[in-house]
């Protein structure tokens, strides 16, 4: 499958190249033809551009994109484009690009992929199931985005716009139901409310309700697997000139999962049929309003201002040791609020110089009520309870100036410099023994990063671009494990250097975009389980050199009415000199990272590859529209997904569960459309592979088995 695939990848690129003859970098583009591949719009960097002549690695899809590939959740998108992985390991979903993410659930950690929804940073632990519905554009950004994005970004951003009010065309919207397998029923549905010339009002709603994939047996309580989602959203634009746009937006998110069933890492039995002792609970409740107010100043300078406000509870109860014996039991609940303001000024779009400032300020607090951060032992043992704030606040300049000069070429400079302080105000407490451990503790950290690129529009089908950016993740705080308080861990740093090639060839009609990084990482932070305490984990930087390099290719094509779209990435980690201790072989202390030494409880881990770091992944969809002839269409459409085995820990011990099999999944979808109805038969992972999404904390968590199901839509 590996030499299909690069031959596939190499015939198409050098198709574009062949069809595409040197021309006059200021000849005009050649006009849209149809049947084209459509133009994709980024907006990461502030100001909407072209996808095809915009120096990033990215991925760009939109509402109509979604739809047409049956992409409602993230855990989605891993099979639909290159170099990105996600992993689904109880508290929410953690995504990974180029092998950098999250890899453990606590609020004192920090990400290496952020998730922006209209301009806004979503919260970085929790609350990473948010369905996508009304979506108007998802864009998955590569790499460090050091400029724009900041800090938490050393692995890449994704930004999801949602759909907005648009004046003047009246009442407009969809409704769309569903059923399925495993009991699923949903609802969803959106419409556009005139108000006045100026004011536009968007109301969008979505429902769900699905049984639990799994059968479970013990004395557990609860509703373990199930699904049981609200979610409401209400928009409110403003235009009273063509200067002036104010655009109000508020979402809230009920969703219950009803626990996050497992299994041992090294269970035999079929992973759907499972043992649990606890109640299981997982509830995320979330309220997220952004306010954009953006004018365009007499001169053509553009002022922009986006306030954001998110609140958010989360609650997890649930057995940690995945057996039907009364050993570790969880309970989980956090209060989250997040407030930010960012503000914008942007120049004239055209000319030799165009720029960007920002200025950028955050606030979190997460609250840890009494009682409600447990780690429960065995009866007659003890409890470990936290209970306290993690407050935590980041302030941010940044800049972008174009030097536009002629024959195509261009210099883009952009520097940012961020500040950030996190802290712990809280007490652990074994209420057996009658004992309490302050817990106070603090980490701040300042780093100034950017970009410098250069790109060449050779012609009007072809972009070259080769640049150095920075990347930065600020230092955290541990969770504490047992009845002791862990170190602190410090900041991680990245320089990223690409290359790519951005083509387009046959009129339009096949896009392809391809490029090379190698990044080079200091202070990499690692995750691995704390040695007294298997159930938490430790982050610890690695001060010597870790780097990650690889190549990335994505192809779209339309020929009439056949379209199709695929992507591959190579990847290689190597995990810089670096020693730890894993309790699953005895160890119970720490071991120096950088000197060791190697011991029968101590490993050397220089070498390793990044856990949840795939070396070869790859995606192909295709589908062809049939013209009938009462006016309808008929559209079959099918994607392949493939994600190469992986670690799952940096010990790389397969004996103990730490080696993911690949995924291979299979998705179709069978749409008829006659005017504003659409009626679309889906399945995912048709083949009902069986595979581990993830390890946490000796548990292994199973991806989700084969779905079918009908939607019917209808637009007006």
């Amino acid at each position: 499958m590996k030499v299909r695939a690069l031959g596939l990848s190499a015939s198409a690129l050098a198709l574009t190249f062949a069809c595409n003859h040197p021309a006059s970098a200021q000849a005009a583009a050649p006009a849209a033809q149809p049947g084209t591949v459509e133009e994709l719009v980024v907006t990461a960097e502030r100001r909407a551009s072209n996808l095809q002549t915009t120096p990033i690695a990215a991925t760009v899809l939109t509402g109509a994109d979604l739809v047409k590939k049956g992409v409602v959740t993230v855990d989605q998108l891993q099979t639909i484009m290159p170099s990105v992985t996600i992993q689904n390991f109880g508290q929410g979903n953690d995504f990974n690009i180029r092998g950098i993410g999250k890899g453990e659930q606590n609020s004192g950690t920090t990400v290496g992929v952020i998730t922006y929804r209209d301009g806004v940073a979503t919260f970085p632990g929790y609350f990473q199931d948010e369905p996508y519905y009304d979506i108007a554009s998802v864009e998955v950004l590569r790499g460090p985005q050091g400029t724009f994005a900041g800090q938490n970004a050393t692995g890449g951003a994704v930004f999801i716009t949602e759909v907005n009010p648009t004046l003047g065309g009246g009442y407009h919207g969809y409704l769309q139901a569903q059923g399925g397998t495993y009991g699923d029923v949903g609802l969803q549905g959106a419409t556009d409310i005139p108000i006045s010339d100026t004011l536009e009002a968007r109301i969008a709603f979505n429902t769900e309700h699905r049984d639990s994939f799994y059968h479970i047996t013990g004395p557990f309580s609860g509703h373990p697997g199930r699904l049981d989602e609200a979610n409401a959203r209400f928009s409110l634009l403003w235009q009273p000139s063509d200067a002036l746009k104010v655009l109000w937006k508020t979402d809230y998110n009920y969703i219950d999962q009803g626990g996050y069933p497992a299994d041992p890492v090294l269970a035999t039995n079929d992973p759907f049929h499972i043992t649990s002792n606890a109640h299981n609970l997982a509830v995320d409740q979330f309220v997220r309003s952004v306010l954009n107010v953006n004018y365009v100043l007499p001169d053509g300078i553009t002022f922009r201002s986006i306030s954001g406000y998110q609140s958010g509870r989360s609650a997890f109860d649930g057995d940690v040791d995945g057996t039907s014996l009364a050993n570790y039991t969880l309970r989980d609940g956090v209060d989250e609020v997040i407030y930010s303001q960012e503000f914008n000024l942007l120049s004239r779009e055209k000319g030799f110089f165009t720029w960007v400032l920002g200025a950028y300020y955050q606030h979190d607090k997460h609250i840890f009520p009494a009682g409600q951060f447990d780690i429960g032992l065995p009866a007659g043992v003890f409890d470990d309870d936290l209970s306290g704030t993690n407050p935590a606040q980041t302030v941010a300049g940044f800049g972008q100036g174009d030097f536009n000069f002629d024959h195509g070429l261009q210099l883009q400079i952009g520097l940012r410099y961020s500040a950030s302080q996190a802290s712990n105000h809280g007490v652990i407490s074994v209420p057996e023994l009658g004992e309490f451990l302050p817990d106070n503790q603090t980490e701040k950290d300042s780093k100034l990063t950017g970009k410098i690129a250069l790109n060449w529009t050779l012609d009007p089908n072809n972009f070259l671009y080769a640049f150095v950016a920075t990347g930065y993740k600020p230092g955290g705080l541990n969770t504490p494990a047992s009845f002791s308080l862990p170190p602190t861990f410090g900041p991680e740093s990245v320089t990223d250097y690409e290359i790519g090639w951005k083509a387009t060839a046959l009129d339009g009609h096949v896009k392809t975009q391809l490029g090379a990084y190698y990044n080079d990482y200091k202070n990499f932070q690692v995750t691995f389980a704390t040695p007294d305490n298997p159930t938490t984990s430790l982050e610890l930087n690695d001060p010597s050199k870790t780097t990650i390099y690889g190549l990335e290719a994505q192809a779209q094509a339309i020929f009439g009415s056949l379209s199709f779209d695929g992507g591959l990435s190579l990847l290689h980690s190597r995990l810089g000199t670096f020693f730890a201790t894993d309790p699953r072989t005895g160890g119970v202390a720490l071991c120096d990272p950088l000197t060791g030494p190697v011991s029968s409880t101590c490993e050397n881990l220089t070498g390793h590859q990044q856990d949840y770091a795939p070396r070869f992944t790859f995606n192909l969809g295709g589908q062809y529209v049939f013209d009938l002839a009462n006016g309808a269409t008929l559209t079959p459409r099918i994607n392949f997904g493939h994600i190469d085995s992986q670690w799952a820990t940096l010990f790389e011990n397969a004996a103990l569960g730490d080696r993911l099999g690949e995924r291979n999944l299979l998705s179709a979808q069978l749409s008829y459309q006659l005017h504003d109805l659409l009626v679309a038969l889906y399945g995912t992972n048709l083949t009902d592979q069986h595979y581990v999404t993830a390890v946490n904390s000796g548990l292994r968590y199973e991806g989700a088995p084969r779905q079918v199901g009908l939607r019917i839509t209808r637009n007006f």
